[in-house]
């Protein structure tokens, strides 16, 4: 059995996705700090500091994803499990094919006012491994998130959902690599190599 974990120098690209809500979230934060403050200066420095405050929350959440989100290679498949209790499980017979995964790490819904400027964090682009699996998802998440993943299709013959695992957040190189190497000898039809 191989592990591999999320690399920890990945976090701009953990953060890229809400980049446009934090850009929102420094306007709306000065705007309101200068009206309070009467004070365009001490305005800035609200919006600095309450914008640094969440980046904060997004480095831990960070640090929490990257220290636990293992993906692990074995004879009978390939599994990813994260610190939040999340697991997913693919055997290599059940694998589909090797596609686009995006990976949907906040609300996907337009935030900002209606006509005015709206943001939305954005999914992560990846490629990874795609079928027919078993997904264990904590009783903890959110309304929107359980939302999609009670859309997501479902196998008519088996009743398991289609899971994916984003092997390209581990190693953007993964086909060239150890983890390459595990898909080629389980399921070298899916390398077309």
């Amino acid at each position: 059995m191989d592990e591999f974990r999320i690399r920890a120098g990945s976090f701009p690209r953990f953060a890229a996705p809400f980049a446009a809500p934090l850009v929102l979230f420094f306007a709306v934060c000065l705007l309101l700090g200068a009206i309070f403050t009467n004070s365009t200066p001490l305005g800035v420095l609200i919006g600095a500091l309450a914008t640094a405050a969440l980046l904060a929350v997004l480095v831990g959440k960070h640090r929490r994803l990257a220290s636990g989100t293992v993906v692990r290679f074995a004879p009978d498949g390939v599994e990813l499990s994260d610190s939040y209790g999340f697991r997913t499980r693919l055997r290599w017979p059940d694998i589909t094919r090797i596609d686009v995964v995006d990976t949907q790490l906040a609300n996907p819904r337009r935030i900002g006012r209606p006509g005015g400027v709206q943001v939305r964090a954005q999914a992560l682009r990846s490629v990874g491994l795609i079928g027919w699996g078993e997904r264990t998802v904590p009783s903890r998440v959110p309304g929107w998130m359980r939302d999609r993943l009670a859309r997501v299709p479902v196998d008519p013959a088996t009743g398991r959902p289609e899971v994916a695992i984003p092997l390209g957040e581990f190693d953007p190189l993964w086909e060239r690599g150890p983890m390459g190497d595990w898909v080629r000898r389980h399921r070298p039809d899916l390398m077309g190599r």
